[in-house]
């Protein structure tokens, strides 16, 4: 008994959670496989839904000859610069909105109103405003990252507990002091999950930003595939996303983690 309870108090090390990540793979694997084994069964239309071993080999000829290369850094270099911008202003808004009433009462129906618009009714306006090249995509994704960053900061600056900032008033801490140890700290989480969704948004605005015209980037890839009957091709570069995104969802995981280091979470502990 007394064991279990030390066992559910220790933290979770890196051997668990690297074992607990492995088992992650498991499900797309266990899928492939059989998925696999239905296309070499003859159960399926090979032709339209091609087998994970034909996908793989696309995915080598492509990383052979660097198109996939091209293609991602491409993606990669679009969703980095749209996700800087519509992050940065989403803040700075979501902060505006989120601490004064006045400009909530001013801007948030008019944001929330522009929300509701389709990423893809964008399109047309942003071609005639910025032309068919890199700007109108890098705006059109970042209008995906900035309304989920805004709403996010916005929300956890609204939300904060009182009881927190009369904590602060009694010890006598500054203005400056009270933005620094107490108010920040309260919405750096919701702010990085925040950051987070705005990333995945911003992957798949991209999609729509390179099927609107790119000669590279992986929706470039899904359009070729298309053109081409090439089912192969486009699940390649599905998978190629999913990938991308993945790794760029760690990374700044990875990057904002050492700033919650304070928190005392029951992750790992039920």
């Amino acid at each position: 008994m007394g064991s279990d309870a030390a066992d559910r108090a220790a933290p979770a090390g890196p051997g668990r959670w690297g074992r607990l990540g492995l088992a992650g793979l498991l499900l797309p694997i266990a899928l492939a496989a059989l998925w696999e084994g239905v296309a070499r069964a003859g159960l399926a239309n090979t032709r339209l839904m091609p087998p994970p071993s034909a996908v793989f080999q696309t995915l080598w000829s492509l990383a052979v000859s660097g198109e996939l290369l091209t293609h991602s850094v491409a993606t990669l270099s679009r969703v980095a610069a749209g996700f800087g911008i519509g992050a940065g202003i989403g803040t700075a808004l979501g902060a505006l909105t989120g601490a004064l009433p006045v400009a909530r009462g001013l801007l948030d129906p008019t944001l929330q109103a522009l929300r509701a618009i389709p990423s893809i009714a964008w399109v047309p306006l942003f071609i005639l405003w910025f032309g068919i090249f890199e700007a109108s995509k890098v705006a059109l994704i970042a209008v995906g990252v900035f309304f989920p960053v805004y709403l996010g900061v916005a929300a956890a600056i609204h939300d904060i507990d009182r009881k927190i900032i009369e904590v602060g008033r009694v010890f006598r801490l500054s203005r400056l002091q009270m933005v620094r140890r107490v108010l920040l700290p309260a919405i750096l989480p919701a702010w990085f999950t925040a950051l987070r969704s705005g990333l995945g948004l911003g992957f798949m605005f991209v999609v729509a930003a390179e099927i609107m015209g790119a000669s590279e980037g992986l929706g470039y890839l899904l359009v070729d595939g298309q053109q081409l009957g090439r089912p192969d091709t486009i699940i390649a570069a599905i998978i190629a996303f999913a990938v991308l995104g993945k790794l760029a969802d760690g990374l700044l995981l990875a990057l904002t983690r050492p700033f919650l280091a304070w928190q005392d979470l029951g992750r790992g502990k039920l």
